[in-house]
């Protein structure tokens, strides 16, 4: 394939563009390359000189959607732990659920990615990928608002820890909205635990 630069870049940039398009609209598995090329305006070669293929695509277009959602979450979080580190989880994890609305169409096809990584060890890489740079980016979060109180790796434990919950919390907003607690709940449940928490230390 003869490409310029150029041309090379968007038709990448479009194909992204598409994908998100698509998965906004459609569940993951009804995609096909077929479809991705007619709403990119591309051709089929196009898809495997940048991806590989067309779950790549879609899955790196997921990866973009969700990155860029963590993004506004970080805006929305105030980096202040003064009121102690769970607090401050509860409070993030609060964000996450109260801004769910506008990742839910990435997140259906993010569940039905993981599913089908159990039999594709590219896309299960991929998918390690993304978690990797979400925890790299938690964990910043959490050592600004803490400052060095942490060591580096703790952060990153704890990022997991926020991960897992974050997952399990959409998880269960996607099955059943109405019983998954909303972020002033949350707050409420963190005082709480801290209020019963911190007799058991003194």
């Amino acid at each position: 394939m003869d490409m310029s630069s150029g041309s090379r870049d968007s038709h990448r940039t479009r194909l992204l563009e598409a994908a998100g398009r698509l998965l906004r609209e459609r569940d993951y598995g009804s995609i096909t390359a077929r479809d991705l090329v007619d709403a990119s305006d591309t051709n089929l070669g196009s898809i495997g000189y940048h991806f590989g293929s067309k779950e790549a695509l879609l899955n790196e277009a997921i990866g973009l959607a969700l990155e860029e959602w963590a993004e506004t979450i970080g805006r929305a979080i105030e980096a202040d732990a003064s009121s102690g580190l769970l607090p401050w989880m509860m409070s993030s994890l609060g964000v996450v659920l109260d801004q769910y609305d506008a990742i839910r169409p990435y997140y259906r096809a993010f569940i039905e990615a993981l599913a089908r990584s159990a039999r594709a060890p590219a896309l299960r890489r991929q998918l390690a990928e993304h978690y990797e740079r979400q925890r790299e980016r938690i964990a910043a979060w959490i050592v600004e608002a803490v400052g060095e109180a942490l060591e580096p790796s703790q952060a990153r434990h704890i990022a997991s820890l926020m991960l897992g919950t974050a997952d399990g919390m959409l998880i269960q907003s996607f099955i059943d909205a109405e019983q998954v607690p909303s972020s002033r709940e949350l707050g409420a449940a963190a005082a709480g635990t801290l209020a019963a928490t911190l007799p058991s230390f003194s």
